[in-house]
């Protein structure tokens, strides 16, 4: 099913992302991980590409096999950074052969040790020209990426939101935000895209902290600001994983809490391959 569809159903719209392991034994705990996320009824799970197109035939095979395996739909990541345009368009055949309708199209990351991003000098130039592509190659429907606190490499709110509704234009069924930890950050982001006169759904990305060192590693890559009251509630916790991981799943359940009564379409779950937080946080909310 579509996500047009998915997210034009009754009910909120759940969905949890995952990314590829380098391991085999990586991918199998996942497999395992999998199987008590689908208790949580998701509508959808999505496969990250990896900087710079790193895992481009690992993420092809991985939602291949979720697909087929675990009998969930899956969105697939596409990035224009790292490939040329042809080998995006091998993705999207490829893709299409094994019956996935559903991506998302994304400027991505550039290759560990990279500073700058750089598109491919035979690739698309933004992630606009990708979803252009995409929907008029196969029909597929297509996510583009929101930024609550504006993307880091935008030269200013305005043109990111103008960005944004390029995309949209272009095809795009569906905003899919980056992680936030103020809740204020996603309000005035939907304000602002819909005077633009976007109407496609803006789902909030939630994801629960697993460690404290690793949210302010997370925070600092994708320039997204840790509230001063998570702040000292990080202090307190520590080096304690253990503590971390309760206060991820409080924050989280908190932060959902104010999300669903503001009157969410979805909420799609950075799950880092980890279900336990996932099933705290969804039985707090009576999910």
């Amino acid at each position: 099913m579509k996500l047009a569809d998915l997210y034009a159903r009754p009910g909120l719209t759940l969905s949890v992302e995952f990314f590829p392991p380098k391991t085999d034994k990586g991918e199998e705990n996942l497999f395992s991980e999998i199987e008590i996320i689908k208790r949580l009824n998701p509508a959808f799970c999505s496969v990250t590409y990896g900087a710079g197109g790193s895992t481009r035939e690992k993420t092809v095979d991985l939602v291949d096999r979720i697909h087929r395996e675990c009998g969930l739909e899956v969105m697939c990541h596409l990035t224009v950074v790292g490939q040329s345009k042809e080998e995006g368009r091998s993705v999207l055949r490829k893709l299409k052969e094994k019956g996935i309708e559903n991506m998302i199209a994304l400027g991505g990351d550039p290759p560990q040790g990279m500073a700058d991003w750089k598109p491919h000098p035979d690739g698309f130039q933004h992630a606009v020209e990708l979803v252009r592509e995409a929907v008029a190659f196969s029909g597929f429907s297509v996510a583009v990426a929101g930024f609550p606190e504006v993307h880091p490499r935008a030269e200013s709110r305005a043109s990111d939101l103008k960005y944004l509704k390029e995309k949209v234009d272009a095809g795009a069924a569906a905003i899919i935000t980056q992680l936030f930890f103020d809740n204020e950050d996603y309000y005035r982001y939907v304000e602002d895209v819909r005077k633009l006169g976007v109407r496609v759904p803006i789902v909030p990305g939630v994801l629960p902290i697993l460690s404290a060192s690793q949210i302010r590693r997370f925070t600092s890559l994708c320039c997204a600001k840790i509230p001063t009251k998570l702040e000292r509630e990080l202090i307190k916790v520590g080096d304690d994983d253990e503590a971390a991981v309760q206060l991820g799943i409080d924050y989280a359940t908190r932060q959902c809490e104010g999300l669903i009564k503001f009157g969410v379409p979805g909420l799609h779950f950075y799950s880092l391959n980890k279900s336990y937080s996932l099933q705290a946080i969804c039985k707090n909310l009576d999910l």
